[in-house]
Protein backbone atom coordinates (compact mmCIF):
# COMPACT_ATOMS: atom_id res chain seq x y z
CA UNK A 1 0.00 0.00 0.00
CA UNK A 2 1.27 3.54 -0.90
CA UNK A 3 2.60 5.46 2.11
CA UNK A 4 0.99 8.65 2.84
CA UNK A 5 3.22 10.98 5.42
CA UNK A 6 1.07 14.01 6.94
CA UNK A 7 1.49 17.16 8.24
CA UNK A 8 -0.84 18.64 10.27
CA UNK A 9 -0.65 22.90 10.37
CA UNK A 10 -1.67 24.26 7.29
CA UNK A 11 -2.88 20.31 6.01
CA UNK A 12 -5.42 19.39 8.33
CA UNK A 13 -5.44 22.70 9.98
CA UNK A 14 -5.60 26.10 8.90
CA UNK A 15 -2.28 28.01 9.70
CA UNK A 16 -3.34 30.92 10.91
CA UNK A 17 -6.55 31.27 12.90
CA UNK A 18 -6.05 27.56 14.04
CA UNK A 19 -9.32 25.53 13.08
CA UNK A 20 -9.94 22.49 11.20
CA UNK A 21 -9.51 22.52 7.20
CA UNK A 22 -12.73 22.62 5.25
CA UNK A 23 -13.55 19.35 4.02
CA UNK A 24 -11.21 17.65 7.45
CA UNK A 25 -13.28 14.79 8.06
CA UNK A 26 -13.90 13.15 4.34
CA UNK A 27 -10.14 13.84 3.85
CA UNK A 28 -9.30 12.20 6.77
CA UNK A 29 -11.90 9.36 6.17
CA UNK A 30 -10.30 9.23 2.73
CA UNK A 31 -6.79 8.89 2.97
CA UNK A 32 -7.19 6.49 6.13
CA UNK A 33 -9.03 4.20 3.95
CA UNK A 34 -6.42 4.09 0.76
CA UNK A 35 -2.89 4.44 2.42
CA UNK A 36 -0.82 3.37 5.03
CA UNK A 37 -0.70 6.68 6.58
CA UNK A 38 2.22 8.25 8.96
CA UNK A 39 2.68 11.77 10.80
CA UNK A 40 5.17 14.12 9.19
CA UNK A 41 5.02 16.75 11.62
CA UNK A 42 6.21 18.70 14.82
CA UNK A 43 3.78 17.60 16.76
CA UNK A 44 5.00 14.29 16.17
CA UNK A 45 8.45 12.41 16.83
CA UNK A 46 8.09 8.94 17.79
CA UNK A 47 4.67 9.33 19.39
CA UNK A 48 1.99 9.58 18.17
CA UNK A 49 0.33 11.14 21.14
CA UNK A 50 0.95 14.72 21.27
CA UNK A 51 -0.26 14.99 17.54
CA UNK A 52 -3.14 13.10 18.84
CA UNK A 53 -3.89 15.86 21.65
CA UNK A 54 -3.20 19.06 19.91
CA UNK A 55 -5.72 17.57 17.09
CA UNK A 56 -8.50 16.87 19.79
CA UNK A 57 -9.15 20.72 20.18
CA UNK A 58 -9.99 21.05 16.41
CA UNK A 59 -11.44 17.73 14.80
CA UNK A 60 -14.61 15.63 16.18
CA UNK A 61 -14.01 12.64 18.12
CA UNK A 62 -15.30 10.27 14.99
CA UNK A 63 -12.21 11.96 12.92
CA UNK A 64 -10.06 11.97 15.68
CA UNK A 65 -10.74 8.21 16.32
CA UNK A 66 -9.55 7.37 12.45
CA UNK A 67 -6.77 9.08 13.35
CA UNK A 68 -5.76 7.13 16.53
CA UNK A 69 -6.36 3.67 14.82
CA UNK A 70 -4.39 4.43 11.31
CA UNK A 71 -1.93 6.92 12.14
CA UNK A 72 1.70 5.75 12.32
CA UNK A 73 4.57 8.36 13.94
CA UNK A 74 7.65 9.23 12.89
CA UNK A 75 11.23 10.20 13.84
CA UNK A 76 13.18 12.55 12.73
CA UNK A 77 16.04 15.09 13.96
CA UNK A 78 16.32 18.05 11.25
CA UNK A 79 14.66 17.47 7.83
CA UNK A 80 11.55 16.04 7.94
CA UNK A 81 12.67 14.34 4.30
CA UNK A 82 14.92 11.91 7.32
CA UNK A 83 11.47 10.10 7.84
CA UNK A 84 10.72 9.66 4.58
CA UNK A 85 11.17 5.92 2.88
CA UNK A 86 12.09 6.72 -0.10
CA UNK A 87 12.59 3.41 -1.67
CA UNK A 88 8.60 2.49 -1.03
CA UNK A 89 5.95 4.63 -3.31
CA UNK A 90 5.05 7.28 -1.03
CA UNK A 91 3.02 10.73 -1.32
CA UNK A 92 4.04 13.84 0.92
CA UNK A 93 1.53 16.21 1.99
CA UNK A 94 3.18 20.06 3.59
CA UNK A 95 1.97 23.42 3.15
CA UNK A 96 5.30 24.79 3.57
CA UNK A 97 8.15 21.97 3.03
CA UNK A 98 12.05 23.36 3.04
CA UNK A 99 13.94 24.18 0.07
CA UNK A 100 16.43 21.45 1.13
CA UNK A 101 13.62 19.28 1.36
CA UNK A 102 12.39 20.02 -2.07
CA UNK A 103 16.25 19.52 -3.21
CA UNK A 104 16.32 15.81 -1.45
CA UNK A 105 13.68 14.48 -3.23
CA UNK A 106 14.66 16.49 -6.67
CA UNK A 107 17.77 14.65 -6.11
CA UNK A 108 16.05 11.29 -5.77
CA UNK A 109 13.93 12.19 -8.66
CA UNK A 110 11.00 12.33 -6.35
CA UNK A 111 9.86 15.91 -6.32
CA UNK A 112 6.39 14.44 -7.69
CA UNK A 113 5.71 13.15 -4.45
CA UNK A 114 5.35 16.16 -2.51
CA UNK A 115 2.47 17.61 -2.79
CA UNK A 116 1.82 21.19 -1.28
CA UNK A 117 -1.25 21.58 0.20
CA UNK A 118 -2.70 25.57 0.42
CA UNK A 119 -5.69 25.87 2.75
CA UNK A 120 -6.25 29.23 1.51
CA UNK A 121 -7.97 27.40 -1.56
CA UNK A 122 -11.46 26.15 0.56
CA UNK A 123 -11.61 23.03 -2.16
CA UNK A 124 -7.61 22.23 -1.21
CA UNK A 125 -8.30 18.73 0.99
CA UNK A 126 -11.23 18.27 -1.94
CA UNK A 127 -8.42 18.77 -4.74
CA UNK A 128 -5.71 16.39 -3.05
CA UNK A 129 -8.46 13.48 -2.99
CA UNK A 130 -9.52 13.87 -6.73
CA UNK A 131 -5.71 13.57 -7.27
CA UNK A 132 -5.37 10.08 -6.07
CA UNK A 133 -8.97 9.26 -7.22
CA UNK A 134 -7.75 9.87 -10.73
CA UNK A 135 -4.37 8.00 -9.88
CA UNK A 136 -5.74 4.79 -9.18
CA UNK A 137 -2.16 3.05 -9.23
CA UNK A 138 -1.05 5.49 -6.13
CA UNK A 139 -3.48 2.80 -4.07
Amino acid sequence: MTKLYLDIDGVLLTARHTQAAPGVAAFVEFVTRHFDCYWLTTHCKGDSAPALRYLSQFLAPATLELLRQAMQPTTWDTLKTEAIDVTADFYWLDDSPFQSEIAYLRARGMADRLIVVDLNRPDALTTVSQFFNIRPQSY
